[in-house]
């Protein structure tokens, strides 16, 4: 019977910016528990069944365990309280016993407490008991740690606006790096979500967002963005993914100016008062180029050479339908975006953990560096802070170089990173991106995010790397 009882349990609280009531409401709405997932877990819903707030409402996940190894988790949520708590177990896990229970602690009418206390067992009987417990243990701390800070951090950014109706906003991209994490943001905010998807356009269940089928190379019907108050646009082409050459150049151009024209177009075309009020495109400070050590503002003239330059220049221009009709349109000229889920973070990882990071050409080159959790942060400022106009750069208010960013980044994993890639090898592995992007150096500020009072939640490359990676 021992697999039938917990052997071990875990609790942490922590002070939260909202009420209680509000708290609860927070997880109850769509798309929680995906917003709670480490980015250094691999975890994903398969299945959901039945509505938050009844008993038996059931989630499956597959989440990889050692390796390639993966398991399947399914919980059960029950005994749900409103405004004070729900609890959930575990029907199929790799752990022999799991109970979690939420807790939603009043403090003041403002402020609350939240409490995650688990019971569980460790897997493999006695075995698992004496060398598992305290390994699972220190993985909850981890994980918990993350969830309580994401937590408070949404509720602050959310509450800050908390006088403004809730929006109806459009994305694309939204099955990308940063729009896989900006849409659990918006909908736990209270928001409702259009997502334009290529390809298979149903979602593998009910995520309470609506999918809507977009061809990105043809017109839009400007019915599509009718009562829609907000749109971001996100998707294009990925510029790490294959080798450069005419082809793909010509994809990564078509793939940012053709689909932002029609949708600026469209949203143009509606009648005032029935057409979005803002349109936020995502842009990117290689709008630069490469700068050497000149600091860069969104003031600062574009690049006058490379490809990167002129990608972001017309990419921009083919908002203009939009903006010349009064939309309220922000170019969101987005830095180096970390994330271990992908991105230039996530293509280094294995790398360094195996101790073969490399500093890149000189190392001198300044790296534009961003949380992905701060840039969801700031386009959520930017949707919600009517002053903002025109290109804003997503960025962190503290750029490192790259020599820098390679010694911490090992120093967080505890690996050596003493190896060095040259200008030539760089060119060789992977061509013409070396110079657009590799090895060129942008010292970009956030001066518009810091001007209307945007607080960074990683401001230094250290702590931003230990939160990322869960160490």
């Amino acid at each position: 019977m021992w697999c039938l009882m917990p052997n071990a349990t875990f609790t942490l609280r922590s002070p939260m910016p909202v009420s209680a009531e509000e708290l609860y409401a927070w997880h109850a709405r769509p798309l929680a528990f995906q917003r709670l997932q480490p980015p250094w877990e691999s975890a994903r819903i398969v299945k959901q069944e039945g509505t938050f707030g009844t008993d038996g409402f059931r989630l499956t996940m597959r989440a990889k365990t050692v390796g390639p190894l993966k398991s399947t988790w399914i919980a059960e949520a029950f005994d749900f309280q409103p405004g004070r708590k729900f609890q959930d177990r575990a029907l199929k896990s790799p752990l022999a016993y799991w109970n979690h229970t939420h807790n939603f602690i009043p403090d003041t009418e403002t402020t609350s407490f939240l409490e995650d206390h688990i019971e569980y067992g460790a897997p493999l009987g006695m075995l698992g008991r004496f060398f598992g417990a305290g390994m699972v243990k220190r993985r909850l701390a981890t994980i918990f740690a993350y969830r309580h800070a994401l937590t408070a951090s949404d509720l602050k950014r959310h509450t800050r606006f908390k006088d403004k109706p809730r929006m109806t906003i459009a994305v694309t991209g939204s099955r990308g790096l940063v729009g896989a994490e900006l849409v659990p943001f918006l909908t736990t905010g209270g928001h409702t979500v259009i997502r334009l998807v290529t390809g298979n356009a149903t979602s593998p269940y009910d995520d309470g967002t609506r999918w809507v089928p977009w061809k990105p190379e043809t017109p839009l019907d400007p019915s599509t963005f009718e009562d829609v108050d907000a749109v971001i646009h996100l998707a294009g082409d990925n510029v790490a993914e294959g080798r450069w050459n005419a082809a793909k150049k010509r994809k990564i151009l078509d793939s940012r100016t053709i689909p932002t024209q029609h949708i600026a177009e469209a949203i143009a075309s509606l009648p005032m008062e029935r057409r979005p009020k803002v349109f936020l495109c995502a842009s990117a400070v290689g709008f630069y180029g490469d700068r050497g050590e000149v600091e860069l503002t969104e003031e600062s003239p574009g690049g006058s050479g490379g490809f990167f330059p002129e990608i972001a220049r017309v990419w921009e221009d083919a908002c203009a339908p939009a903006r010349d009709a009064g939309v309220r349109t922000v170019n969101l000229r987005i830095g180096v975006v970390l994330s271990p889920r992908g991105g230039a973070l996530g293509k280094q990882l294995l790398a360094f953990k195996m101790g073969a990071g490399a500093v890149l050409g000189s190392g001198k080159q300044w790296v534009p560096w961003i949380t992905n959790g701060d840039t969801v942060g700031a386009i959520h400022h930017a949707l919600m802070t009517n002053d903002l106009n025109g290109p804003v750069n997503l960025v962190g208010p503290n750029p490192v170089r790259n020599r820098e960013f390679t010694k911490t980044l090992g120093r967080v994993l505890h690996r050596p990173a003493f190896f060095w890639l040259p200008r030539f090898a760089l060119r060789t592995m992977f061509g013409e991106i070396t110079d657009n992007a590799l090895l060129a150096s942008m010292n970009a500020k956030p001066t518009k995010l810091l001007a209307s009072d945007f607080a960074f939640d990683h401001p230094d490359l250290e702590g931003a790397l230990r939160f990322l990676l869960g160490r």
